[in-house]
């Protein structure tokens, strides 16, 4: 538990300085201090004023967490600030769950899942530095702070903007869902309902005799091959196409056609 209360007192101190700039240095956290959950709390008239309160309470405890020596009553004082956090948020999920927490700055997304795993997130990391005490920090405990400080970045809604939009853009770009698929890769499920709704098919449904025979694939063309009485029908529906109107049908003397073995699906 010592070792791994080491780091604690730095990825705090980190989170909470963050927070309390936020809260008095941002113009846009004080304009929309009256729409969050502290208002409902305090007073629209006394938000600003609990905002600022609470910055400056955020760096009073950062400020002792970083400067030494390393105290248990440091992390007690931690404790009691994530523990706030805490009922703050559980009374914002319930009285107000349509506000926001204005807890990192402002943003219009109410409290959720990831805004109550980052405040637990940081009371755990409070409980343990109670232990904590003059010890360096080796490269695996840092590298175990470091891994707490992009935690509690990923788990702030408030940084969205910056790294999770444009990830969700990079991938919409890379993977391209609404893009139609290659010719090659077309579901014969996708050929047949066009093809069901062709005037071709209909055309020849009466002449029909059984199910789907062959299907092949040529020159971005699906050919789908029937038997018709004593004749054979050959639909070309087009790879990719979505009007009706582009499928073609061929009723060919003789038995059922053979598709080139290199092309057959």
């Amino acid at each position: 538990m010592h070792e791994i209360a080491a780091p604690q007192p730095y990825v705090i101190a980190l989170f909470l300085v963050w927070a309390a700039l936020t809260k008095l240095l941002s113009r846009r956290a004080r304009e929309q201090a009256g729409r969050t959950a502290l208002a409902r709390l305090t007073g629209p008239a006394r938000a600003v004023p609990a905002l600022m309160l609470v910055g400056l309470a955020e760096l009073a405890v950062a400020a002792a967490l970083l400067l030494p020596p390393a105290r248990p009553v440091e992390g007690a004082a931690a404790v009691a600030l994530s523990t706030g956090f805490l009922a703050y948020l559980g009374y914002a999920h319930r009285v107000a769950p349509t506000s926001t927490c204005g807890c990192l700055g402002g943003h219009g997304r109410p409290v959720d899942r990831r805004a109550f795993a980052r405040a637990g997130l940081l009371l755990a990391a409070s409980v343990a530095a109670l232990w904590a005490g003059p010890r360096p920090l080796t490269p695996p405990l840092a590298a175990l702070g470091a891994a707490e400080v992009v935690a509690l970045l990923a788990l702030s809604a408030e940084l969205d903007r910056h790294w999770l939009v444009p990830l969700r853009r990079l991938l919409v770009r890379l993977r391209r869902p609404l893009a139609a698929p290659p010719p090659r890769d077309v579901p014969l499920e996708t050929s047949l309902r066009l093809l069901y709704r062709s005037p071709a098919y209909c055309s020849a449904a009466a002449h029909l005799t059984s199910d789907v025979r062959e299907v092949w694939d040529e020159d971005d063309v699906r050919f789908v091959v029937y038997a018709a009485r004593d004749r054979t029908a050959v639909f070309g529906v087009p790879l990719g196409g979505t009007d009706p109107a582009d499928v073609r049908v061929a009723l060919v003397e003789g038995a059922p056609l053979a598709p080139p073995s290199a092309s057959r699906t």
